[in-house]
């Protein structure tokens, strides 16, 4: 299943309305209420969830992850590491009950959607890291993703891996360029368009299309979106909403452009370069995932250890070279540009692992939905999608 799966059903909206229904009291929890006891002194270890194939491997022996290996070489701590992540809200689902009730969840670091980690500071369910034990996060963060609206200073979380939501097209078999979200609706496209079907990967692309700034768009705007893309399923122009499957009908020709991210192109364009992924002349969003310490941790600085660790430019080009994603450690970059492998080295000048200033001038990163807004736009959005 994808790092970015989708909404079902009612998605985040369901999974917020829980918390509020059956006599749950407020869920949000005091900042004086988030440390446990941190046992990182004496228990060298910790617990780190995150997403399947979402860090590098050992190209002979996949249950050897090189770059964590290298960590618990040097610190002596020991990291279970578990890929249980599958789905934002399903994994909500999983610890919420023990951070609701002020209970351990067994984790000590974990990798959400930033539009998920949003929710997770909102409810005070993450402690704050110490960026004094963290001197390459503080040197080495790309700063663009550094002060997202729903953290300021990002005081809560640190990206993991970006991204960017954009477009992707057979330029071969179309033959012609895409340049801006509005060349998706050409007559010549009718059928052979797919969206992605979940809300918060899908709406700000479509807004930046009309315009909007994404930084601060309103309900008018969202509505607005709706109705355009209500009258495109109408007339069935857009053939369909896709989770990561659009990268199939991609491949095989039965869509010859699509919403997509910029990770899963650079790995379709290995198999065949005549796919092209375009940042629209009007704008894309740029996201991330972060890493997150929840509440009551029972290691919180051996984390703080990791996410340093994973700030350092040389292991943040390692995990670069194998994920593909948007690497969050600009600095990555001269690394990867002075390797001896020409193949490793040609990553530091691909413009969707390293976007350029003409690129990042076009990236966005998107106001979040909030809790007051979100189980009516889910609806909403859910009922145009068929979910």
């Amino acid at each position: 299943m994808s790092r970015r799966s989708l909404l079902r059903a009612l998605g985040a909206g369901a999974a917020g309305a829980t918390l509020a229904g059956c006599g749950v009291p407020a869920a949000f929890v005091e900042p004086g209420d988030r440390a446990g006891h941190d046992s990182s002194a004496t228990d060298p270890t910790l617990h780190f969830a995150n997403w399947p194939l979402y860090i590098d491997t050992d190209d002979e022996d996949e249950s050897k992850r090189p770059t964590l290996d290298a960590f618990s070489k040097r610190t002596g701590i020991s990291v279970t590491y578990t890929e249980e992540i599958n789905d934002n809200d399903e994994f909500f689902g999983k610890i919420s009950p023990a951070l609701m009730n002020h209970q351990q969840t067994g984790r000590d670091l974990i990798v959400i959607s930033d539009w998920m980690a949003a929710r997770f500071v909102r409810l005070g369910w993450v402690q704050e890291m110490d960026r004094a034990k963290q001197p390459n996060v503080a040197k080495y963060l790309d700063p663009q993703l550094r002060t997202p609206a729903f953290d300021e200073g990002r005081r809560h979380s640190v990206p993991w891996q970006s991204g960017i939501t954009g477009i992707a097209y057979n330029r071969k078999k179309l033959g012609r360029e895409i340049r801006s979200t509005g060349d998706l609706w050409a007559d010549d496209l009718r059928g052979r368009v797919t969206l992605l079907s979940g809300l918060d990967e899908s709406f700000a692309l479509l807004m930046q299309g009309n315009g909007v700034d994404i930084t601060r768009w309103t309900a008018d705007d969202f509505h607005t979106m709706c109705e355009q893309v209500e009258k495109r399923v109408r007339s069935k122009h857009i053939r369909r909403f896709t989770g990561n499957d659009y990268i199939k009908d991609l491949a095989t020709g039965d869509v010859l452009a699509c919403q997509a991210y910029s990770g899963d192109v650079i790995q379709l364009q290995a198999d065949n370069p005549d796919i092209e992924f375009v940042v629209p002349e009007e704008g894309a969003e740029l996201w991330a995932e972060s890493l997150m310490i929840p509440n009551l941790a029972r290691h919180k600085r051996n984390a703080e250890k990791l996410v340093d660790h994973y700030y350092e430019p040389e292991v943040a080009a390692e995990l670069a070279a194998w994920v593909n994603y948007v690497c969050p450690v600009p600095a990555a970059r001269d690394v990867l540009a002075s390797a001896k492998d020409e193949e490793t080295a040609a990553l530091a000048e691909d413009p969707l692992i390293f976007p350029d200033d003409a690129m990042r001038e076009r990236l966005a990163i998107a106001r979040d939905i909030t809790s007051e807004e979100r189980m009516d736009f889910a609806k909403k959005w859910n009922g145009i999608v068929g979910l």
